[in-house]
């Protein structure tokens, strides 16, 4: 009976190794959820995601001693990901909004942006005024989407789930104008002829990368990794690499 117990007691110590082994397994990577249409916070060299945001969270991912795995998913699944565990974190050139902060939460700002219009060169719109009544496309779920939503009215909301989408409707002259991010703007204006930004910008903001809610000890190593970043010139670094005016 001795030895029969004592099997019993070397297998459960056995399974309980090979479910402790498993559980540090997976939590050696940290997941980041994120849109890789978004040049130059995440977009795609080849087959490799790179950018601004990925460099932030590949130095959090050392921080913890961790591997970064990235997900690249619709912009509007990334937030509903990090709350059912899916990804860590949320890292899209992610704006901090009222609504967002119900949902997750959210680290120090790392960087402010401007929301921009692109329009066509021979556009007849020249501020924000003219906007008025004219079809406006966005990225679905960014804060373009919202902000021109709420200004313009619903009815003249025209959604993409890319940038790019976007953008090429308005050359095809499907839309009017384009609402986004202007690092990505600049990108698609060099890529695209015929088309410009509009010299008043629409919005500005601050860039925050998101976690589940309650989850204070990564967003303090979050903290921790972005403030380290800036006082060594480490982001200055990564900006100007991505970057260039």
């Amino acid at each position: 009976m001795k030895k029969v117990l004592l099997s019993i007691i070397i297998s459960l110590v056995v399974i309980l190794s090979i479910v402790g082994c498993s559980n540090t397994s997976t939590q050696k990577k940290l997941v980041m959820a994120t849109n890789a249409e978004f040049q130059p916070y995440e977009y795609k060299e080849g087959n490799e995601i790179v950018g601004i945001d990925v460099e932030i969270a590949k130095a959090i991912a050392q921080k913890l001693g961790m591997e970064l795995e990235i997900m690249d998913i619709n912009f509007d699944a990334i937030i509903p990901s990090v709350i059912n565990g899916k990804a860590d974190i949320g890292a899209a050139g992610m704006t901090i909004t009222e609504d967002r902060l119900t949902q997750v939460d959210f680290s120090d700002s790392y960087t402010k942006a401007v929301q921009s219009v692109i329009i066509k060169e021979n556009s007849n719109i020249k501020s924000l005024d003219d906007l008025n009544n004219k079809l406006i496309g966005v990225q679905q779920g960014t804060t373009g989407d919202i902000y021109a939503t709420s200004d313009y009215g619903d009815e003249y909301i025209q959604r993409f789930k890319t940038g790019a989408d976007a953008v090429a409707a308005l050359i095809s002259n499907k839309i009017d104008a384009v609402i986004i991010d202007n690092e990505p703007a600049k990108s698609y204006v060099k890529a695209n002829n015929g088309i410009k930004i509009m010299d008043s910008a629409y919005a500005e903001e601050d860039y925050a990368i998101a976690v589940q809610k309650g989850n204070n000890e990564l967003l303090s190593k979050i903290n921790e990794t972005i403030s380290e970043l800036k006082n060594s010139g480490t982001f200055d670094s990564i900006i100007a690499k991505y970057i260039h005016d």
